[in-house]
């Protein structure tokens, strides 16, 4: 009898999910882990007798199923809290902290990106004054109390140096630390990386000014807090202003809109990191039109830098922020007279152990 009951129950159980996963619309993405979700695919003679079809509907099944973050939410628990492993899908947590395991050092994708950056050296920068800022990502800091495994930095910071004879290598771990990054967040805290700025504004022979700091009123859930899948605090954005940044322009080339330093419109994004810059974008002209005109600097950066240049353009009129993530280097020159500007490379460590999304 007890049997019977239990296999009714697990039925009933079964059936009533089925049911409600048939049912239910699908979802179109997952605000969690920041990616959309595979839909259910197209039936056709071609896609069943090919295996497409089942291949696709295995995907479907796992992303739409039902009360799926739940379901990361315990199977979380039970890797972390039960089994006793280090990480969760790559990502790790240690003291409050969540960060993405980075490791080896992809020797392939770091000699990937450093072909892309002498690419550009070569068709555009010869006669530019070039200074190459490497972020290390949270791992540096974290990675050792965490027990977690981690890249060798210090072969990786070597290699740039000798692989870009052209650029000046600024080594900005010793101006950050863990408290630098947001808490649930790949990226680091604007508020927390003025010494950083500063050293960077020095090599450059620039001056970072005083700031006034603000807060948004939203809370801020970072990409590691969806793929961790577990409980965690989330962090609060901070940015730093004055007259001279509420006065610049941000002209956006991608779709020839203008929008401030800071987007507020970005407040119903998905992320709310995009306050800063806008977010993602393949060319930006920043105007400042309390300084020198004829001044110019060029970045050529990664989402690091939407936080990082605003505390450097005091002292340019213009600034060119270019991120070949999203546009092939070869049409640069549309946008840009390339001629004698102060030029900065400020990428992060992930994005070197990651470099295919560098475009040609």
């Amino acid at each position: 009898m007890k049997r019977t009951i239990s296999l009714i129950l697990i039925v009933a159980l079964w059936a009533g999910l089925a049911a409600f996963a048939w049912l239910r619309p699908a979802s179109a993405s997952s605000d969690a882990e920041r990616r959309p979700l595979a839909q259910f695919p197209e039936v056709s003679g071609e896609s069943i007798l090919s295996g497409d079809f089942m291949g696709d509907f295995a995907d479907y099944a796992v992303d739409q199923f039902p009360m799926r973050d739940s379901f990361r939410t315990l199977n979380a628990y039970l890797s972390y809290y039960l089994l006793g492993k280090t990480d969760n899908n790559g990502i790790y947590l240690h003291d409050g902290y969540a960060a993405k395991m980075e490791y080896p050092m992809d020797e392939q994708s770091v000699n990937s990106a450093i072909s892309r950056f002498t690419e550009l050296y070569e068709k555009y920068l010869t006669d530019c004054d070039i200074r190459f800022a490497l972020v290390p990502d949270k791992g540096y800091y974290l990675a050792e109390q965490a027990g977690a495994l981690s890249m060798d930095y210090d072969a990786l910071y070597e290699k740039m140096a000798e692989a870009l004879p052209w650029a000046e290598l600024i080594d900005l771990r010793s101006s950050l630390s863990v408290e630098s990054y947001y808490r649930t967040d790949t990226h680091w805290r604007q508020e927390a990386i003025v010494p950083a700025a500063e050293k960077i504004a020095a090599s450059l022979g620039v001056t970072v000014p005083e700031f006034a700091e603000k807060k948004l009123d939203r809370p801020f859930y970072g990409v590691y807090y969806g793929q961790a899948a577990l409980p965690m605090e989330p962090d609060t954005i901070h940015y730093l202003t004055n007259d001279v940044l509420e006065n610049c322009t941000v002209k956006c080339h991608d779709n020839g809109q203008t929008a401030e330093v800071y987007d507020m419109t970005k407040l119903s994004s998905r992320d709310l990191y995009d306050i800063f810059l806008s977010g993602g974008a393949a060319v930006l002209e920043i105007t400042n039109p309390a300084a020198d005109p004829d001044k110019e600097l060029i970045v050529f950066r990664d989402s690091f830098g939407s936080s990082m240049v605003p505390l450097l353009l005091n002292d340019y009129g213009r600034v060119w922020v270019l991120d070949t993530r999203y546009v092939s280097p070869a049409y640069l020159g549309q946008f840009v007279d390339f001629a004698d500007q102060d030029v900065l490379f400020l990428y992060s460590t992930l994005i070197l152990n990651a470099s295919g999304v560098l475009r040609k």
